[in-house]
């Protein structure tokens, strides 16, 4: 496993601080993971790591993958890209804006090449990438390195398996009762599972689900769980057992956040100076401070997100 967790850029800032929080008179441990670096890029960063060495290794002269408009990872993966002299097309769930804000910015500031895709195509959008990537090839003479949503990919979550051994090193993994992070495509939650398994720690991962139901959810994470231990011939029993999923925390939808949660962001912010986004790490906090009550023995990971908060700025400006 040391070895395949040291093929990679080394881009990602690590390790990554964890701090003890009050908040409402609760104690409890924050992983910073919206610190490691590529432009403020979370969690994304580890997978970049992993991904853009492998693109940079095949030759790649761009790189294609999907989000929605706010896609930390797509706009994480542009920035990476572009760091290593790659190219790179975005194929973002939403429509164009005259006035671009947050990653979407971002993104274009860089002179990412984007695709603007409806709901049913990003649901099929890793068909839609490989069909693209042979028209692309065979128009522009390019080769095209193709990244799943969320960097969810075997090679892509040994970022967060890597994680996981850098916590135990770091504070003790056997110190904690659980870890706490958001899941969209399920690539973070899948990499602490098999980390932890194959380290032999009994700690529950808790995934908060921001975009899939929690049927579909876990199927994505037992898919990648799965791909992973084939793909590596890794020996760790059975990494889903330590799975728990916390469904309920966003009924309103992946883009959008109810004023509730956002009363809670700006509160947390207000007190602890930490900045929570309004997709993912708002929506998990949200489920961490209410299903687990800060639970001391499960560490919260913020993974990000800072620049979606400038697209919800009147929902953070103006909830009472």
């Amino acid at each position: 496993m040391e070895n395949l967790l040291a093929d990679r850029l080394n881009l990602a800032n690590l390790p990554t601080p964890i701090y003890q929080i009050n908040y409402k008179k609760k104690n409890f441990l924050i992983k910073r993971d919206d610190f490691t670096g590529i432009e403020l890029s979370g969690n994304k960063a580890r997978k970049i790591d992993f991904l853009i060495y492998d693109a940079m290794k095949q030759n790649a002269d761009i790189v294609f993958t999907s989000g929605g408009l706010q896609s930390n990872h797509a706009r994480a993966t542009a920035y990476a890209a572009a760091m290593c002299g790659l190219k790179s097309r975005l194929y973002l769930w939403g429509a164009p804006a005259k006035n671009p804000d947050g990653n979407l910015f971002m993104n274009s500031f860089l002179g990412a090449e984007i695709k603007y895709i409806n709901k049913a195509k990003f649901l099929e959008n890793f068909l839609l990438m490989n069909k693209e990537k042979m028209i692309y090839e065979k128009r522009r003479k390019k080769k095209v390195y193709v990244i799943p949503e969320g960097g969810s990919s075997p090679l892509g979550i040994l970022g967060y398996v890597n994680f996981m051994y850098e916590l135990s090193a770091q504070y003790g993994i056997n110190n904690l009762n659980g870890i706490l992070a958001a899941s969209g495509s399920g690539g973070t939650a899948a990499g602490m599972l098999i980390g932890a398994a194959l380290l032999d720690a009994e700690i529950t991962v808790y995934a908060v689900n921001v975009l899939y139901s929690k049927d579909v959810l876990y199927e994505k994470i037992e898919a990648i769980v799965s791909a992973t231990v084939s793909s590596y011939s890794l020996k760790c029993g059975d990494p889903l057992k330590r799975l728990k999923i916390i469904d309920g925390y966003s009924e309103e939808g992946y883009k959008k956040i109810d004023t509730v949660k956002v009363k809670l962001i700006r509160d947390f912010a207000a007190e602890t100076g930490i900045v929570l986004d309004p997709v993912y790490t708002g929506k998990a906090f949200n489920a961490y401070y209410k299903a687990l009550k800060c639970d001391p023995g499960v560490l919260f990971v913020h993974t990000g997100g800072f620049f979606g908060v400038f697209d919800k700025r009147k929902e953070y400006l103006n909830c009472n």
